[in-house]
C-alpha cells in the first residue's frame, strides 16, 4: 500500500475525483508539452456526466489559462480502466499531434494511467487489515505505531498539517454564510446550526455542534474552499467533525488526534487498495462509507479501544453504508452529499460506543466487508455511480412556486 498521505490531500473542492484529479493530470501533461500550439481534452464517462457540476472544466481551464484549449464531453463512452477517464492531446501550429496521454482519476485526487497500478511507491508490507492486526498483535503495537514503523519518516509532520487544515476549514465554514455556488441556490447551514446549539444542553447541544462542524467543512468544499480529502472531497466533513468534536468537547490533545488520523488513514488505505474510494466506481459507499469507517476507528482509538475493537468499529462504519448510491442532484456536491457527512459523523460515534462495549469479537471482518463493498459497487447500475442519471439526481432541485 501507498503512504497514507495519499488519503489525506490538502486542496480545493468540490470533488477530489472530478476537480483535484483532473487538475493534477492537466498540470502533468502541460509540464511535458508546454510548448504546443493548441490542446484538446476529452472527458469520458462520469467525468463528462457530472463534470460541469463538479467544476471539472473550470479546474482544467485554470491550468491551461491563456492557451488554445478545446474540451470535449463524452459521457456515453466509459473507458475500460475506470469511469473517470480523460485524454489529453497536444498539437503543433499545423495541427499535427505531437503528444497524447490518457489518465484516470481514481478517487481521492489520485491519478494513474494504463502503465501504472498505483500513483506512488508502496511503503507498507501488508495490504489487508487482518495481516496488519496479526503484526500489531505479535509486536504489541497499535495501528498508529504500524504507520509510524512503515510510512514516510515525516508522516506525523504531514498529519499535523492535515489537522491544521481541517480545523481551519471548520472555522471558515462556521463563519461563512449565504448561498453556495450552483443552480440549486442552496443556503449554508453550518453557522446557524452552531449558533442554535447554545439553545440546548446535554446530548442535544453536543449533537448540534457535531452537525455544525460536518456541515461547515462540507459547505466549504461545495463552495470550492480549501479542505482535506478524507478520503475524498465529497466525504471531507466526516473526519474533521468527529475529531474536532472530541478535541473541543472532551479535551483530546493534538498529539492524540494525530495518532487517530494515522489509524484512520490506514483504514482508508486498505479500502483504496482492495476496493475503491471513487463514487464513480463503487457509489457513495466508497466515499461516505469509508469516511465513516475511518472516523469510527479514530474515535474508538481515542477512547482506548483495542486493535480488535477498532477493527470492529471500522467494520460497522463501512458495513452499514453498503449499497449507498452516488446520485448528486444537478451534478453538484451538495444534495445529498452535505447532509450525508453530518449523519455519517453521528453514526461514527454510535459505532465507537457499540464497539467499545464489546470485546471486539464479531462474525464478519473488515476485510470481508471491503470485499463485499467492491462487489456491491460493481453490481450497482452505472446510473447510481456518479453519473447524475438516476436516483435523487432525477430531481431538479428547484423549489416549487
Amino acid at each position: 500500500m501507498e503512504s497514507i498521505r495519499n488519503i489525506y490531500r490538502i486542496g480545493y473542492g468540490p470533488s477530489s475525483s472530478h476537480t483535484m484529479g483532473p487538475r493534477s493530470a492537466a498540470e502533468t501533461f502541460l509540464g511535458k508539452f508546454g510548448n504546443a500550439s493548441k490542446y484538446k481534452v476529452t472527458l469520458y464517462g462520469s467525468l463528462a456526466a457530472t463534470g460541469k457540476g463538479h467544476l471539472t472544466d473550470k479546474a482544467i481551464n485554470e491550468v491551461f489559462k491563456g492557451l488554445d484549449l478545446q474540451i470535449v464531453w463524452k459521457p456515453e463512452i466509459v473507458l475500460p480502466r475506470h469511469p473517470n477517464g480523460v485524454k489529453f492531446e497536444a498539437f503543433d501550429e499545423k495541427s499535427t499531434l505531437i503528444g497524447d496521454w490518457t489518465a484516470y482519476s481514481i478517487g481521492g485526487g489520485a491519478v494513474v494511467d494504463d502503465n501504472t497500478k498505483t500513483e506512488s511507491v508502496e511503503v507498507y508490507p501488508f495490504t489487508n487489515l487482518n495481516d496488519i492486526i496479526k503484526w500489531c498483535n505479535k509486536h504489541g503495537r497499535s495501528y498508529w505505531e504500524f504507520v509510524q514503523e512503515f510510512d514516510d519518516k515525516d508522516i506525523f509532520d504531514y498529519l499535523n498539517e492535515v489537522w491544521k487544515a481541517m480545523k481551519e476549514a471548520i472555522h471558515r465554514g462556521l463563519e461563512n454564510e449565504g448561498v453556495m455556488p450552483g443552480i440549486l441556490n442552496l443556503q449554508r447551514k453550518a453557522s446557524s446550526y452552531h449558533v442554535r446549539s447554545s439553545n440546548f444542553t446535554g446530548s442535544l447541544r453536543k449533537r448540534a455542534l457535531l452537525f455544525s462542524y460536518a456541515l461547515a467543512v462540507s459547505e466549504e468544499n461545495a463552495s470550492g474552499g480549501k479542505i482535506v480529502t478524507a478520503p475524498t472531497c465529497g466525504s471531507c466533513g466526516v473526519m474533521p467533525a468527529v475529531l474536532y468534536y472530541q478535541h473541543i468537547e472532551h479535551g483530546f490533545a493534538d498529539s492524540k488526534i494525530l495518532k487517530a488520523l494515522a489509524t484512520a488513514g490506514l483504514i482508508g488505505n486498505v479500502v483504496k487498495k482492495n476496493a475503491s474510494i471513487s463514487g464513480a466506481e463503487v457509489g457513495c459507499q466508497g466515499e461516505i462509507g469509508v469516511a465513516c469507517a475511518m472516523a469510527s476507528a479514530a474515535t474508538t482509538q481515542l477512547y482506548g479501544g483495542t486493535i480488535f475493537q477498532i477493527e470492529y468499529s471500522a467494520e460497522m462504519g463501512l458495513e452499514h453504508h453498503l449499497g449507498l448510491t452516488c446520485d448528486p442532484v444537478a451534478g453538484l456536491v451538495q444534495i445529498p452529499c452535505i447532509e450525508r457527512n453530518a449523519f455519517a459523523a453521528a453514526r461514527a460515534l454510535n459505532h465507537h460506543v457499540f464497539a467499545i462495549l464489546s470485546d471486539g469479537r464479531h462474525r464478519i471482518s473488515f476485510d470481508k466487508v471491503v470485499e463485499t463493498m467492491k462487489r456491491t459497487g460493481k453490481d450497482l447500475p452505472s446510473l447510481y455511480r456518479e453519473t447524475s442519471t438516476g436516483g435523487l439526481a432525477l430531481f431538479d432541485g428547484q423549489v416549487d412556486e
